[in-house]
């Protein structure tokens, strides 16, 4: 069989790999076979690694309402139970964040959840 070259279009996917690897050290910069090896597994991971940002971020806001309930002496769990059951729509996020901006704000929105929910 006669050998084929790549033309136009294999050069245009080679190229394509190089850029994606052109800030790795060695062969894997300049390499296409091992070049493409790491790319698609840093693609991979960087995939991974968006998915357990989400992840991270949650705990990390549970951690600090949790420490801001503890302030006012109750727990994460409890405010939370008390916030789904008065039917207060403030997610994780906000919470977080307005437990670290308004300390006063937090405590009365989780006092506005107790008497909703009907503890005393």
């Amino acid at each position: 069989m006669p050998r084929v070259k790549k033309g136009f279009k294999g050069h245009r996917r080679h190229k394509k790999v190089l850029k994606l690897a052109s800030g790795m050290r060695g062969g894997r910069s300049r390499l296409y076979r091992t070049a493409r090896e790491q790319v698609l597994r840093g693609l991979k991971i960087a995939y991974r690694e968006r998915r357990r940002k989400k992840r991270q971020y949650r705990a990390l806001w549970i951690v600090r309402i949790n420490a801001a309930a503890r302030l006012i002496g109750t727990r994460y769990s409890e405010v939370a139970g008390w916030l789904k059951k008065s039917e207060i729509a403030l997610d994780r996020k906000i919470l977080a964040e307005l437990a670290i901006s308004d300390p006063a704000g937090f405590k009365a929105v989780v006092e506005m959840a107790q008497q909703a929910a009907g503890v005393a």
